[in-house]
């Protein structure tokens, strides 16, 4: 063993930083799914707002792409946050509108205040018995910083570093064409006339047959 790492330290001296670390990348490969996922490079070439794929609260893939046609509200969340009651408020907004192709998509993040500090199961059960939660929720999701989640890299870069999130609740609004529209703030509630106003704007002008399930438990 003390050889091994004796040899990647040569390696380190011989060919700089940047190299050695790729090298070292290939050795103990970092993982792109799980608390310590490191986020996936943004794609020069993602020019919709669908082009990203989430883990889901149980582990399985949530592709943007199946909500193609498709208004999405993606809302960073959190469970100990003094915005947690607009839960509430999303589910209703889920209620409402999920018919007419409205698709309300959660995604858990400790980024602010620690304020999401329980596992994925844990999580799902609070959404579950506390608020009954109906529509999609993302497994725990880096959304701030380097190592954020390629979607909201993409977002920060579409509309603006300063219009990403800087605390639990931030909301983005992906219209029926896949374009990343607008952006709300933590403190805006889902019952917001603005908000309300947006979505109307961004629903698709016939609601499509869409990839809408009956329950979240369908998407992931």
């Amino acid at each position: 063993m003390k050889t091994y790492l004796a040899l990647l330290a040569s390696c380190w001296l011989a060919m700089g930083p940047s190299a050695s670390a790729h090298m070292i990348e290939h050795v103990m490969p970092i993982p792109t799914m799980g608390p310590f996922a490191r986020a996936e490079p943004v794609s020069a070439q993602s020019t919709s707002a669908l082009d990203f794929t989430f883990e889901g609260i149980d582990g399985k893939p949530i592709d943007l792409h199946q909500f193609k046609g498709s208004a999405v509200l993606i809302v960073n969340t959190a469970s100990q946050c003094g915005f947690t009651e607009q839960y509430s408020g999303l589910e209703k907004l889920w209620k409402d509108y999920h018919a007419r192709g409205l698709v309300v998509l959660a995604v858990p993040s400790n980024d602010f205040g620690a304020q999401e500090p329980g596992s994925n199961a844990e999580i799902k059960q609070f959404c579950t018995n506390v608020y009954a939660l109906d529509f999609p929720i993302a497994a725990k999701t880096v959304v701030k910083g380097p190592e954020a989640h390629p979607f909201y890299q993409y977002a920060a870069r579409t509309l603006g570093a300063k219009n990403a999130p800087r605390w639990n609740f931030h909301k983005y609004l992906i219209n029926a064409d896949g374009k990343l529209v607008d952006w709300f703030s933590s403190s805006t509630e889902p019952g917001d006339k603005r908000l309300l106003r947006a979505i109307e704007r961004a629903l698709p002008a016939k609601p499509t047959a869409l990839q809408l399930p009956a329950h979240a438990e369908d998407v992931y």
